[in-house]
């Protein structure tokens, strides 16, 4: 099953609902633009990868349901759903790359609106397949990077449900398994949304990776204590200079790690470097409604005051000095990150 799929037969989208996991795992099916924005923002669909591939089914489903019979007509409703969907989440680039993608291959000379309505869905899937075979480079780029033995501690999640299938931090953890090393993942909880303790989690018990989640702000202990070896997670944008934007509290753990003499690696495809923002300071960070924070319960009970306030940043920056390389399907890049990043990006596949 594929975190993101086209239903052929009913021509529409279906997504895994990550936000019912791991109690339930259950589909849901986007039949229009619109669906396809929601289902972005309310998170039933997270990571770079899968948003990217998300919004580009979104252009298909907006060509397909459009009742334009001209080319123009096709054309318009497909920019109108950019812009709807392009607002749904700010900081992965990848929602960007994959609309600007897609809104070239509208622009391809065609004959009448019916091919126009084929050649976008054709290139929706295109990405969504390069997706797969992007993700399966980084893993046997990253697999070397882990030795037999190694504890590894993971943020927020990287693996199959960020993105169309395999993943990026998570992908390369589970070809290193695949590969017969002894492998032991540390799971940071990832509040407030706990995308490491409930998909994460879930995701190495489907694979037989054994682990133990720990509390986020545990990390520092372990790091401290020598129980880590090596540190990964992935990025919903990098900026030119090697600046990452990913979960909120990477930042402290790659601190922690650096402090430690730990090695700390970012894994992301290259349609995730945004070579137009010089350095992180520059990437807007989305700030998401303050009850995902104060909707906190321990037995049945809500935690915080009623009167409470709430910040919710969903990202933060990790400077490209506490970095130790960057993981690509190109290969693995270590620093000067804004030299060997843009020499990267210049080398064919």
């Amino acid at each position: 099953m594929k975190t993101v799929e086209w239903d052929y037969t009913e021509n529409t989208l279906q997504l895994i609902d990550q936000r019912i996991l791991p109690g339930k795992l259950q589909l849901v099916t986007c039949s229009d633009y619109q669906q396809v924005a929601e289902a972005i923002r309310q998170m039933v669909v997270r990571g770079a990868p899968a948003i990217g591939a998300t919004a580009a089914f979104g252009l298909a489903l907006a060509a397909n349901r459009s009742e334009a019979n001209t080319i123009a007509g096709v054309r318009s409703a497909i920019a109108q759903a950019a812009l709807v969907l392009q607002s749904a989440r700010p900081t992965a680039v990848n929602l960007g790359w994959a609309l600007k993608d897609m809104l070239e291959v509208a622009d391809t000379d065609v004959s009448t609106a019916e091919e126009l309505r084929r050649l976008i869905l054709a290139a929706a899937q295109r990405l969504a397949d390069q997706d797969i075979i992007t993700n399966h480079r980084m893993a046997e780029h990253g697999s070397g990077l882990i030795g037999d033995g190694d504890t590894v501690i993971h943020h927020c999640n990287t693996g199959a449900l960020a993105a169309v299938d395999w993943g990026t931090a998570l992908g390369v953890l589970r070809l290193a398994h695949e590969q017969g090393k002894q492998v032991h993942v540390l799971v940071d909880e990832t509040r407030p949304r706990l995308q490491g303790s409930r998909l994460t989690a879930w995701e190495l018990e489907q694979y037989g990776i054994p682990y133990e989640i720990i509390s986020d702000g545990a990390a520092g202990h372990f790091l401290q204590t020598g129980q880590v070896a090596k540190v990964f997670f992935g990025a919903d944008r990098v900026a030119a200079n090697g600046d990452v934007a990913n979960k909120i509290g990477t930042y402290m753990l790659a601190l922690a790690a650096r402090d430690n003499d730990v090695p700390v690696y970012c894994v992301a495809p290259t349609s995730t470097i945004d070579i137009s923002v010089a350095s992180g300071e520059l990437i807007p960070i989305e700030e998401r409604g303050e009850d995902e924070v104060l909707n906190l319960q321990v037995a049945g009970v809500r935690v915080s005051p009623e009167s409470a306030r709430a910040r919710n940043p969903a990202f933060d920056i990790t400077p490209h000095r506490l970095l130790t390389a960057i993981v690509t399907e190109k290969g693995v890049v270590y620093p000067p990150f804004r030299t060997n990043l843009q020499f990267m990006l210049s080398q064919p596949e």
